[in-house]
């Protein structure tokens, strides 16, 4: 038996809203036999679809919904975690072989609260790194900040940048850094954040190509050093969390290909687990692809090896898990790392659960898979309607061909009346590309303008812009 804990980044590290959907990822990785505990009462038809997909019954799991805490059942509270009667909830749960039965504890989020659940049940030696993220290791190794120095430590290239703690140090790195900057720009980068939400790109040419960027936020720099200085400003509170985090400042690389290379960090040492693409429209997250393709065998070996520094550098300081190594491909095929996520990244259930598990890539004939994010132009009102599409327009998985779509999330509205936000994959034939499936689901289900949304907006109407 195993213990699955649907975790998301702490709250007292960086604030999250409804996480419902996206932490139910955790079903993808359950077995026969294992127990789950999550924020909420799961979505039903979304547990079946999974579980139909990887060849477990519902009957074979047990799922335990975590007290609610400050955030209702929209993201579990850490301290629900080791709250008495929860406790004494998930001994009974455990059955009449009790702790010796728990073979391994699995967190999607290395809290220091799964620690503490662990070690309290008696089974802490089952859940790896346990003593560092009893400790809050969980933000050391998912610091942006932290990763530069352990990066330049361990020799592996990083853009040109600084790390800065006041407002005073960031006027001045980006001044340096716009002067030497043959792109004329810099990334601005929160300490704590993903997917390119937590970047600001800083641009004085407003005609630099940055549609292709993980960078949420844009901000037109007005000319000379008044132009930084009302910058920082503005938002060096945001930035910095108030001050909280140090905030990294970085030369932009136009025309860069955004890659990873994920890795797994163990007691005895780390070993690869895959290699992927990452593809930004209008500077969100839009799909990533798995296995790796159109890259050289050069710039693979590099992120191989750039990747496998970095994981044996996260594992000496006592990190223990799934770590994904992000990086940039540039133009004249070198690659340079961005960050470390130390933690279960939203890459590996697309490619250790569909692409290897349920697809088979590798098998023949070769098959490939990308995950999209609903794009904010489509309105999909829930889960069954987008089932229902994929039956009507013969674009559901079809395991004779290893072709298809699989829902990897929930589709759970944000706010009453609200478009879902949720992620899809698609196994294709590389020969024929995905293109056109995603054109038949974008042609079914993009009913709002292009301009309804701007590219800083988070998810939805409403959301505050930070351009420029």
């Amino acid at each position: 038996m195993r213990i699955l804990v649907g975790t998301h980044i702490d709250p007292s590290i960086r604030e999250r809203g409804d996480m419902r959907a996206w932490t139910q990822r955790l079903f993808w990785f359950a077995r026969p036999g294992d127990l789950l505990i999550v924020c909420c009462e799961p979505d039903d038809a979304f547990v079946d679809h999974v579980l139909a997909h990887i060849g477990v019954k519902r009957t074979e799991l047990t799922v335990l919904v975590a007290p609610p805490g400050t955030w209702g059942d929209k993201l579990l509270d850490p301290a629900s975690l080791t709250a008495p009667g929860f406790v004494e909830t998930v001994r009974a749960a455990l059955g009449e072989g009790g702790p010796d039965a728990v073979t391994e504890v699995f967190a999607l989020w290395p809290s220091a609260a799964v620690a503490r659940l662990a070690d309290v049940l008696g089974v802490a030696d089952r859940f790896p790194g346990a003593v560092f993220f009893a400790q809050g290791g969980a933000e050391i190794g998912n610091n942006k900040a932290n990763f530069r120095a352990l990066a330049a430590a361990a020799g592996v290239p990083i853009l040109p940048g600084r790390v800065c703690r006041s407002r005073g140090e960031a006027i001045e790195a980006t001044g340096a850094l716009l002067q030497t900057s043959g792109s004329g720009a810099v990334v601005v980068k929160q300490a704590h954040n993903g997917a390119g939400v937590g970047n600001q790109l800083l641009v004085r040419d407003a005609d630099i190509p940055t549609d292709h960027v993980g960078a949420r936020h844009l901000h037109h720099l007005a000319p000379g050093e008044d132009g930084i200085t009302a910058y920082w400003a503005e938002r060096w509170a945001w930035a910095s969390g108030d001050g909280r985090w140090p905030v990294v400042i970085e030369e932009f690389a136009p025309g860069a290909d955004a890659v990873y290379s994920e890795h797994y960090a163990a007691d005895d040492g780390t070993h690869p687990t895959e290699m992927g693409r990452l593809l930004y429209v209008g500077r969100r997250l839009s799909h990533q692809v798995v296995p790796l393709d159109h890259v050289t065998d050069q710039v693979r070996a590099m992120l191989l090896e750039g990747g496998t520094r970095l994981a044996e550098a996260y594992r000496a300081f006592g990190y223990r898990g799934h770590l994904s190594a992000d990086a940039l491909v540039l133009p004249d095929d070198t690659v340079v790392f961005t960050e470390v996520n130390a933690q279960v990244s939203g890459s590996l259930h697309i490619y250790q659960q569909v692409a290897h598990h349920i697809v088979d890539v590798t098998a023949h004939p070769r098959r490939q898979v990308v995950e999209y994010h609903v794009p904010p132009t489509w309105t999909v009102p829930d889960f069954a309607a987008f089932l229902t599409a994929l039956e009507d327009l013969g674009l559901a998985y079809d395991p004779a061909t290893r072709t298809g779509v699989i829902v990897s999330m929930p589709a759970i509205p944000l706010s009453p009346g609200a478009p879902a936000q949720f992620v899809f994959c698609i196994a294709y034939d590389p020969a024929q590309s995905y293109q056109d499936v995603f054109a038949q689901l974008n042609e079914h289900f993009a009913t709002l303008p292009a301009g309804t949304y701007d590219a800083s907006d988070h998810v939805g109407a409403g959301a505050v812009s930070f351009s420029s």
